[in-house]
This record gives structure tokens, sequence and C-alpha cells, in this order.
């Protein structure tokens, strides 16, 4: 079996189509991933912040996390999208936003991450950007400060969306998915492998991560599949 070559490429922004086609099959499956959630979330067990990551690159997170954000804030949801992989981000270029300051910025200074988020053009709907690239994305994400910045987000918004990088590539998502009240692992078609999902599920069990379930992204449109199970 030929498997695909897989490159590193440079982050580029990601396709809104629940923003610019909202009636499409495939913003649907956003919503149904919404409801879910929802679902997901007892009274005491709310699911108010929400980490997105992969096993690897490419496979779709960040695409996941900027659409979810748009439904829940369609929903009339306050929503804060936080793109916490500081190492590689991509959320600015998605939604054109200016990434001078952002979370990297929250976590060195005094500033409240409400004051830093950026507006977009969806009612409810801000985002706070990753800021300037730190030397120590790990620590920083692991820091008492971050616990803090969380649990002030989470009481200034309905949900809080952490972009996370891959959680088998370096541990920053192993670290928020710790913290958080759920974590979303994003599969894609003919490119996630068994081997790094396993690794995945391990490093995550590990810190005792409450997986709400898997996204499988990126089949082919007459087989639109990209399902969301609950595993609780």
């Amino acid at each position: 079996m030929i498997k695909k070559e897989r490159k590193t490429t440079q982050s580029s922004p990601v396709s809104l189509v629940s923003l610019i086609d909202p009636s499409s099959p495939v913003a649907e499956q956003y919503r149904t991933i919404r409801t879910n959630i929802q679902f997901a979330s007892s009274a005491d067990q709310r699911v108010k912040t929400l980490v997105v990551t992969s096993s690897g690159p490419s496979e779709g997170k960040s695409l996941t996390s900027a659409n979810l954000a748009v439904v829940f804030a369609q929903a009339g949801q306050k929503v804060l999208l936080v793109d916490a992989d500081m190492r590689k981000p991509t959320i600015h270029k998605t939604f054109q936003l200016s990434n001078e300051a952002g979370l990297s910025t929250v976590l060195s200074t005094g500033v409240s991450p409400e004051e830093m988020a950026q507006k977009t053009t969806v009612e409810n709907f801000s985002i706070l950007t990753s800021g300037p690239k730190p030397p120590n994305p790990s620590e920083l994400l692991g820091s008492a400060k971050m616990t803090q910045i969380m649990e002030e987000a989470r009481n200034l918004f309905d949900i809080v969306i952490f972009d996370m990088p891959p959680v088998v590539t370096v541990t920053d998502a192993q670290i928020m998915s710790s913290k958080a009240d759920g974590t979303l692992l994003v599969v894609r078609e003919n490119w996630t492998r068994k081997d790094a999902l396993n690794k995945a599920k391990e490093l995550l069990a590990l810190v005792k991560a409450r997986v709400l379930g898997v996204i499988y992204n990126g089949s082919e449109q007459d087989k639109d599949k990209a399902y969301y199970y609950y595993s609780d």
C-alpha cells in the first residue's frame, strides 16, 4: 500500500463554510456537532471550555474550531475562540485579524482576555488570536496564569473554544485538555494514521482529559459523514 506523502506546510486560512454557506450539508453537520456538545453538557458537568486537537498536522482541527465557534454564535451563544496554537497560528489569517497582540500578550501582562479579544462580523463572536510567538508555549499554557485566564473567560462567555496544536507533536494540547471541560479529537479520512490516533488517545487518557468524541473530517461529498459520536 502506498501511503500519501505528508509534507510540512505553512499555516493557511481555513474555509468558513458555516458562515459562507450556512445552508450547506457541511454547515448542517457542524450544527449537529454543536447540538451533541450541548447534550454532553449537564448541570454538574457543564462544557464551557472546549479543546479541539488532532493526532497530527493537517487533519482539520483549525477548520473544526472556527466553524464550531461560528455555529455556536449563530445560535445566540456568547463565544470566544482562542488560538492557543502559539507555534503555528491560523485563526487570525482565517478571520483576517491583527495578530500583533493576543493570548501570549494576555499571559505576559495583566490585560484581561475580554479586553484583548477582537470582535468579528458575527454577533456574539469574539476571537483571541495567538499573539506574538513566545519561546515557551508549553510553560505558558501550563501556568497558573493560564488557569486564571480560563476561569475568567468561563465567567464571561457561554463557551470558549481553544484551537490547539496536534497532541502527539507537542504537549500543549495535553496540558489544556487537563484543564478544559471537554476535548474533541479530529481525524481526517485517508490521512490520519492509526498508530498516531492510538497515541493521541493514550496521551489524552494520561491527563484524564474528558474526550467528548471524534470528528471525522474530509469525507467526500457523496458520502458526507463529517459526523460526531458521543463517547461518554
